[in-house]
């Protein structure tokens, strides 16, 4: 009986022995929900590579995540270790279901899953597998699991697993066999010969969350021996960044291939040409805008009192302002492309989000207008105005106007700048020069024409006292636009960065007095430093302004606050929706929505529409708003997109707006 025991002993040992050799499956984790385990392809190991895997099966009504989650969800994580120099690669994706729920779109698996890695490692020993995961059904459960497998040393035979990892590859997306494009709003696949005769239904898994607006129908067309498959970009999406997924093609057998394709955006560009004339034609209706117009107007002034004479007095001056207008533009264009190589997200008129540039600006404008009184007079100060000065002090003080229209220009989108600004800032740098010194030169060729044209100069009235009184009345326009980047600093830093750039502007008017008063010698020293340390006062207080935090946004009544998700819910619900990309530096943007958003004939369309009015403020960065205005084309505010109900698709209204054209838009 003992002999019999011991045989029976060593025939199990054996056994378990020969188990071993055959199967690389780790000691389960078991919840009510899920089995997991950790399982490998090959039975023993002597370097090199395998493959590893987490086997997740659950339970009826149960699932887990993609790498893409959608809407809800989180993808599950795998952390190896334990072998000698043992590194892991991503997991092996296999193609995933859509679950819909309550308009939400998730992708994941159900029932079984496996999601291999490859492992290398320079010999045998023990494989740990640190996994975590999140389970689903009316609830979800987040889950956590350590996995160890032996791996002794040996050839490196199949495990009795390694049939999962031939059925785990069998449902991973295989690379598209034709090219695939977006263009149009439109997945094409340019595949000989396909038609919606053998590709009955299509669909579209991203791999980035948002990239696409999921909940929207994809709607499947064929032409010309190919298909197209619709899909609406979402907030996510950028232009420049091809679009990866997985497409899936059901034919009519109800077999299904799945694609993993990375689509580049094909855009049906407009000529360079055109994009030129259209930036010109933006800089030549910049100087109409009211932060730009009291420049034009006071170099306007200074040449009328040249009463047509001094012609080359006047060409000095048009160079000058020609000079800095271009050079600041060019430097604006310059700078945004570096920023944009450094990754930073960035558009026009980007630097009005520092409350530090708009007290700057304030402080800037103010000055100018203490001049326009007469309370100062400093030839360099941007108005350069007056016949006491030279050729060369005319010059350069116009350049430093050109360079203050500038400035004072970027709050303003004018017409036709919007596609110039998009086109320029996703060309090429060369485009992208060439595009910002289009703007520069419409917006100098105002001033040039009247410096430089003996036509337009005899037209000019001859000088006289009115000049004064008209320099004077200028000085009100400059008060006002300062009073203006006053408001916008409360948007961007609070009471306290009013307080503080208010005071800035005390400073200011006493270094103007300290300059102006008539003392000499040792008096005029002392009331020039003084001046001096006014100004470096104002610097400090730039500093404490820098780190004032933002003040808590307020929204209108009868609007919410644009954030992706919640324009993912109402398009999902398919409610018509109106978003408005606004900023508080941005004057066109006041403007639409006192002359036309605001109006009750538009208010009125939008509830009897029962439209949803999404506002996103851009007054300071958000990384959220500046991907909505890619993922349009756009670079910068304002921006007006309307959503129909249902399946329309989006529409982009012009930047300047009025109550005709919304209510076209909405009825449309």
């Amino acid at each position: 009986m003992t002999r019999l025991r011991s045989a029976l002993g060593g025939l199990l040992v054996l056994l378990g022995f020969a188990q071993g050799a055959m199967a690389r499956e780790s000691l389960p984790f078991i919840t009510p929900q899920t089995r997991a385990t950790l399982v490998t392809d090959t039975d023993s190991f002597a370097g090199g590579s395998f493959h590893a895997a987490l086997r997740l099966r659950m339970a009826k009504g149960w699932h887990t995540y993609w790498q893409n989650p959608g809407d809800a969800g989180a993808a599950p994580e795998l952390e190896f270790s334990g072998l000698q120099g043992a590194k892991a690669g991503p997991i092996t994706w296999p193609t995933p279901q859509i679950h819909r729920e309550a308009g939400l779109i998730t992708y994941g698996y159900d029932t079984e899953v496996v999601l291999p890695v490859s492992i290398t490692a320079t010999g045998a020993g023990t494989l740990k597998l640190s996994a975590n995961w999140l389970i689903c059904a009316n609830v979800c459960v987040p889950e956590q699991a350590e996995f160890t497998v032996d791996l002794p040393a040996g050839p490196g035979g199949k495990s009795a697993e390694a049939p999962l990892f031939a059925a785990a590859l069998l449902a991973t997306p295989r690379p598209a066999p034709w090219p695939v494009s977006l263009r149009d709003g439109e997945l094409q696949l340019a595949g000989n010969g396909l038609t919606t005769d053998t590709v009955r239904e299509a669909w579209f898994i991203p791999s980035v969350f948002d990239s696409i607006q999921a909940s929207l129908p994809q709607r499947l067309t064929a032409r010309d021996g190919s298909i197209a498959l619709a899909v609406q970009t979402g907030p996510a999406y950028r232009v420049d960044t091809p679009l990866q997924g997985v497409l899936v093609l059901q034919d009519r057998d109800g077999q299904q291939t799945a694609l993993a394709i990375t689509a580049a955006t094909i855009v049906d560009s407009l000529p360079l040409w055109r994009i030129l004339l259209m930036a010109f034609a933006g800089g030549l209706v910049l100087n109409l805008m009211p932060c730009v117009f009291p420049v034009l107007a006071l170099k306007a002034v200074g040449l009328a009192k040249l009463g047509g004479g001094q012609r080359g007095y006047a060409y000095a001056c048009a160079a000058g302002y020609a000079g800095g207008v271009l050079v600041t533009f060019c430097g604006l264009g310059l700078t945004l492309l570096l920023l944009q190589q450094a990754g930073s997200a960035v558009g026009w008129g980007s630097q009005f989000q520092s409350p530090i540039f708009v007290a700057v600006m304030a402080w800037v404008l103010f000055g100018v207008g203490l001049s326009l009184s007469g309370v100062f007079h400093v030839s360099m100060a941007g108005a350069g105005i007056g016949q006491d000065l030279c050729s060369k002090q005319g010059a350069i003080g116009s350049f430093f106007s050109g360079l203050l229209a500038v400035l004072v220009a970027t709050p303003c989108t004018a017409p036709f700048m919007g596609v110039a600004i998009a086109s320029a800032l996703s060309g090429t740098a060369v485009q992208t020069m060439a595009i910002f010194s289009a703007m520069g030169a419409g917006l100098a060729l105002p001033y040039v024409l009247i410096a430089c044209s003996p036509a337009v100069a005899r037209m000019m009235p001859r000088p006289g006292a009115w000049m004064d009184v008209l320099k004077q009345g200028l000085a009100f326009p400059m008060y006002g636009a300062a009073v203006w980047m006053l408001w916008t600093v409360s948007q961007e830093a609070g009471p306290t960065g009013v307080a503080l750039t208010a005071f800035g502007l005390v400073l200011i008017a006493m270094a103007a007095w300290l300059i102006s008063l008539p003392t000499q010698g040792w008096g005029r020293r002392v009331s020039r430093v003084l001046a001096l340390g006014a100004l470096f006062g104002c610097a400090g207080l730039l500093m404490v302004i820098g780190r004032t935090p933002a003040a808590s946004a307020t929204v209108e009544a009868g609007t919410e606050a644009y954030t992706p998700a919640r324009l993912a819910v109402l398009r999902a619900e398919g409610r018509p929706v109106f978003v408005n990309m606004s900023a508080s530096w941005c004057i066109t943007c006041l403007i639409n929505e006192r002359v036309a958003l605001g109006t009750d004939a538009v208010r009125g369309a939008f509830a009897a529409k029962d439209i949803v009015y999404l506002k996103g403020d851009w007054t300071r960065q958000d990384p959220a708003i500046t991907e909505f205005l890619k993922a349009q084309g756009r670079d910068g505010v304002p921006l007006y997109a309307y959503f129909p109900a249902a399946q329309g698709r989006v529409k982009i209204l012009p930047q300047i707006l009025t109550p005709g054209i919304l209510l076209d838009a909405l009825g449309g």
